[in-house]
Order: C-alpha cells, then structure tokens, then sequence
C-alpha cells in the first residue's frame, strides 16, 4: 500500500513538472515573439540616452510591457489550444506521443492567463506608467529606486481608489448584503472588478468586431491587386504617363517664363503628385499577373465573405438555441473532460471552422479597434512608437484578448465551455444580457456587411461607366440608368 503511494506521489509530481515545463516553454516563445514585436515599434531614441537612470527605467517598462502581450497573445491562443488538443485526442486515443495532453494541462493554462492577465491589467501596467512619469519624491536623492517608490506608492494609492469605487457600486447594487471582512475582499469584491472589467472588454468586442469586419474588405483590398470592371490598363497608363509629362513641362515653363507668378504652382504640383500616385498603382496593376488580378482579390473577397456570413449564421442560430435551450448559456466547468467527445456536430471540420472562427474575430476586432475615430491615436508607427503609446496600446490588446473566450462562447461561435474564473463572471448567468448581446452581435454585423458591399459593388459600377468623372455639383445617386446603360455601352464599343 504504501509503494501505491508513492508511484501515485511520483505520477504526480512528474505530471506537474511536466505541466511546468510546457507551459514555460510556450510563454518563452510568446514572449520572444512579442519582444521582436515591441522592438520593431520602439522608439530608439528613448532607449539610446546619456540618461543612464532613463535608459534603465525605459528598458523595465518595455519587459513589462513584453510580459502583458506575451500574456494576450497566450489569451487569444486559449480557445484554439484547447479545441486543437480535444481532436488530437479523439483521433489517437491511445497514443503514447499525446498522453501529456490532457485536462489538467488546459486547466491550468486557462488559470495562468486569468492570473496574468489581471496582475497585469491592474498592478504591471499602471506601475509601468507610473514609473516612467515618476521623477522621484521632493528631497528624496535621486535614482531608479526613488521613482520606484514614487511609482508603488501612486499605485497604492490608485488601488485604493478602485477598491473604493467597486465597493459603492457592490453597495448600490446589492445594499443588502453587508460584506466587512478582508476574506470578503478576496472572495467577492476582486472577482466583482474582474467581472466589470470582462464586461468592459466583452462591450468594445461589440463595438469594434462588426465595425472590423467590414473594414477588413477595404484592408485586405489595399494589400492585394484589385481587378477594375471594363478597364484597360494599358490606355490608362500611357493617358496617366502623358498627363504627367504635359504637367511636368508646365511646370517648367512657369518657372523660366516672367508671368509664372500667375499660375498657380502649388495646386498643379498638388494634381501632379496625385497623377503619379495613380501611375504607380497602374503599373502595379500591370505588372501583376492575370492570377493575382483576376483570381487573388475575388477568392480573397469571397473568403472574408463567407467567413462572416458563417459568423452571423452562427450567432443566429445561437439565438434560437438561447430561446429552447438552457444549455447554450455559458457557463463554466470544472473539468474540461478533453477526448471524450468533439465540440462541433461537424467533427474535427467543424472543430477546424471554429478556431479559424476565433482566430478571424480576434483580427478584426483589432483592425475595428485602430479604425475607430477614438482610437486612431493609438495606432503604433515603426521606429517612432514612445512607451506611453506602447502601453496604452498593450493594455488595449489585452483587454480585448482577454474577453475573447468570454466573447467566442457568448455568441456560440464554440461550444468549449469556460474554464477556471473565467466562468465565474456574474452577468454571464443573465438570460436577458446574454440574448440581448447576441442580437446585438447579429444586427451590426450584418448591418455593416450590407452596407460595405453595396457600397463597394456601387463605388465599382461608377468607376467602370466613368461616372468618377462627374462634377462634384452632380448627384450620381439620381444619374439616370439609362445614361448609366448607354456610358457602359459606348465604352465596350
């Protein structure tokens, strides 16, 4: 008896060292990913200083600033790591090479993301703000641990504040229950503020995901060579090439001639830039091959396309399993019970579609995310991106990764319940919340779909017929079809 003991003991302790490891592993390549990431962005010139005390400081800030998109980045990579690792499972059930993929692995990776995710939401990143503003306390002498404790004191401070602002809101919200004791803090008023911060991160997912997907047409158009409907690309070309040269000798002769004055040099020199502009990306269109032109662009088209219909299929049909079904709320389990049955009624294609799913959401919330009027500013440029921006831009990232599991089973997109405290959010046992989020969801989505299409096959029909060139007085919208008819007619002819 007591030699089962110890095996089990041993089992143990090798399947947690075993755990450690892996998970060690895959946070090291996150994190060197994310540091060639935040290098490439960094502005040199704060990290190249006489300022030795600056340099240190800056040089802190940005490994914790590494640290908090390493940890968004695992964030993103929860939902497919774990609907990945179910499949291999049911495929090789007994297999030797896949035994240290199980349950416990997963189970933990969901509780380090949780734990990192909020230690760095709420104690890394104020601290890395507040010790790259801090210049040290009055009096105090100078140096890194003078701001230091300019910094950890500022965050106390800034802790209590919070805590402050949860506990009336807890009050407000719930003036009948008295909480006073300190176990109660860690017990309910901590998972209170994780719950309004996941619902924070759920809502902008609201906003910025229909928003993205269809700024995500217009994106992947300008990286790919996009066909034009009755163009010849060869006249255009040599009338661009001709109308440059023409413009150019203008120019020119101003210049030489006494009554250049008259003209007007800065709009010709305004139409010329334009002019090559739309010569460089003639020649671009020229030099693609018939493939990229004519094949590349529709099939990318229709690839984005068809995702985002199946993201509004699956939400819809969400909605109806919401109305008969208890079980398609989300919930939280205890034990993920990987490899005894797939996620999808589809299999592993089903299973396939879901990450791709999540994965394609997570992309175009960012790109809604930088899109949107509020949050323009906080696009990184290379080379030139100082370490305000930086962290503004990883608490961003993390915030948003962070609720994408929340987000992905809200909306049904999977069927791979939350695990550890990410299913202990309060507002996700609310029917009416949940309902609500999806219609939502399903509304904008499709809303910013029609309207991105139509506008596009619209803004391609105008520049087919010509009608680009119309003056500016003339409204295209109440152009006659006929005329319309008749400019495509004669153009082909």
């Amino acid at each position: 008896m007591e030699t089962d003991d110890v095996s089990l003991r041993e089992q143990l302790f090798h399947n947690r060292v075993r755990e450690t490891i892996i998970c060690v592993l895959l946070f090291s390549c996150l994190y060197m990913v994310s540091y060639l990431i935040l290098a490439r962005f960094k502005k040199t010139a704060e990290f190249v200083t006489d300022d030795i005390e600056d340099a240190t400081v800056n040089k802190i800030a940005l490994w914790l600033c590494t640290f908090t998109l390493s940890v968004a980045a695992c964030a993103v990579l929860l939902l497919p790591i774990s609907i990945v690792s179910n499949e291999v499972l049911l495929a090789f059930p007994h297999s030797y090479y896949v035994r240290w993929l199980n349950g416990s692995l997963i189970h933990g990776l969901w509780n380090l993301v949780f734990l990192f995710s909020n230690l760095s939401l709420v104690f890394l990143m104020p601290f890395a703000y507040f010790f790259t503003e801090s210049e040290g306390f009055v009096g105090s002498k100078k140096g890194v641990m003078a701001r230091v404790y300019e910094a950890v004191i500022l965050l106390l401070l800034l802790a209590l504040l919070v805590l402050g602002m949860v506990w009336v809101a807890s009050a407000l919200l719930h003036h009948n229950v008295a909480r006073k004791s300190l176990y109660d803090m860690w017990e309910y008023y901590l998972p209170y503020l994780y719950s309004g911060i996941s619902l924070f991160g759920v809502l902008l997912l609201l906003l910025c995901t229909p928003f993205g997907l269809s700024r995500m047409f217009s994106v992947t158009g300008s990286l790919l060579v996009k066909p034009r409907l009755l163009e010849n690309v060869d006249e255009d070309l040599s009338c661009t090439t001709l109308e440059d040269d023409s413009l150019s000798r203008k120019l020119k002769r101003g210049r030489s001639e006494s009554c250049w004055v008259k003209l007007n040099v800065e709009a010709m020199k305004k139409e010329q830039q334009a002019l090559r502009t739309k010569r460089t990306a003639l020649e671009t269109r020229r030099k693609a091959s018939a493939w990229q032109r004519n094949l590349g662009y529709p099939l990318a088209m229709l690839l984005l396309l068809a995702l985002t219909v199946l993201c509004v299929l699956m939400v819809c049909f969400n909605v109806l399993e919401l109305l008969l079904y208890e079980t398609a709320m989300p919930r939280g389990m205890e034990d993920p019970h990987l490899g005894m049955a797939s996620f999808s009624m589809f299999g592993s294609l089903g299973a396939a579609v879901q990450v791709v799913l999540i994965l394609y959401l997570m992309v175009s919330s960012v790109v809604g995310f930088y899109s949107s009027p509020l949050f323009t500013g906080l696009v990184p440029r290379a080379r030139n991106t100082n370490l305000t921006q930086m962290i503004a831009n990883c608490v961003s990232l993390l915030i948003l990764s962070s609720a994408l599991p929340v987000f992905s089973r809200t909306l049904g997109i999977t069927r791979f319940d939350l695990l550890g405290d990410f299913g202990r959010y309060n507002w996700l046992g609310n029917f009416y919340a949940v309902f609500l989020y999806n219609m939502l969801f399903a509304g904008l989505t499709s809303a910013s779909l029609i309207k991105t299409v139509t506008w596009a096959v619209q803004r391609e029909l105008i520049r087919a017929f010509g009608l680009h060139r119309l003056p500016l007085t003339v409204s295209r919208s109440t152009v006659p079809f006929r005329l319309l008819l008749a400019s495509g007619l004669s153009k082909i002819q």
